[in-house]
């Protein structure tokens, strides 16, 4: 049986371009996501940070440039990890005439989980997302905050090492997302491999590393206080404003 160890998943991108037409999504961008940990994605619309995400999950390719995977530290194929990889889309495609019971049925049929480990991992998700006494309430009557930790029940439902969250938190209450951090909280405790965008510059300081993003490029990264102290300022939102007075003509 492979250890944790021997799981991990840790992702390299060199240097990859994207284009849409004359578009630019992503210019040169260069990251690294070390394994068994959170990392932010930081950046205003437009930055790249989709186009960024279909790309680890090989739904794009680039024009240029190149994604690295490691698994236990060894480089492979993303044939190799991609059922250890889970994703949450900015826009869900749950089903808005099925319960939240029904679409845990669903995805344990989708990715063939026994009964005995779909048993233990539902009670798991229910209790941490306190969904259980809305188990026969459909999809499309949920409120936006419990909408996001149904989908993001069904992402978790196969135990991945690694996921991918697209604007988790994008439209929700404040509340909510509150509520949505102390959830992805309790999956780095268990050491999995976070990569989550926001646009909202709060949500930075949340992450253990955080990338920040402009016109597709990497503008800054590193641990969230250490940068802001080597920016010379108190939060994220002063850095893009500084960087768009210097940069402005």
């Amino acid at each position: 049986m492979n250890t944790q160890g021997d799981t991990a998943i840790s992702i390299r991108v060199e240097g990859v371009t994207k284009r849409f037409g004359e578009t630019r999504a992503l210019s040169g961008a260069s990251l690294e996501f070390t394994a068994s940990t959170m990392h932010g994605v930081i950046g205003p619309e437009g930055a790249g940070k989709t186009t960024l995400m279909r790309i680890l999950l090989g739904l794009l390719k680039p024009q240029a440039g190149t994604v690295v995977y490691r698994l236990g530290g060894e480089t492979v194929d993303f044939e190799d990890v991609r059922p250890q990889i889970a994703y949450m889309p900015q826009q869900q495609s749950l089903y808005a005439d099925l319960s939240v019971s029904e679409h845990l049925d669903f995805f344990r049929a989708l990715y063939g989980i026994s009964t005995e480990s779909y048993r233990e991992k539902r009670e798991e998700l229910l209790r941490i997302t306190r969904l259980s006494e809305f188990t026969d309430r459909p999809a499309g009557k949920l409120s936006g905050g419990m909408y996001k930790k149904l989908g993001l029940m069904c992402a978790l439902l196969r135990s991945p090492r690694a996921i991918l969250l697209d604007e988790p938190t994008n439209g929700v209450d404040p509340i909510s997302r509150r509520e949505f951090w102390e959830l992805l909280y309790r999956l780095a405790d268990q050491k999995i491999l976070i990569i989550v965008t926001t646009a909202y510059m709060d949500e930075a300081e949340r992450c253990a590393q955080v990338h920040l993003m402009e016109d597709g490029k990497v503008v800054a990264e590193g641990e969230p206080r250490a940068l802001l102290k080597a920016e010379g300022v108190r939060s994220f939102d002063e850095l893009f404003l500084n960087r768009g007075k210097e940069q402005a003509p």
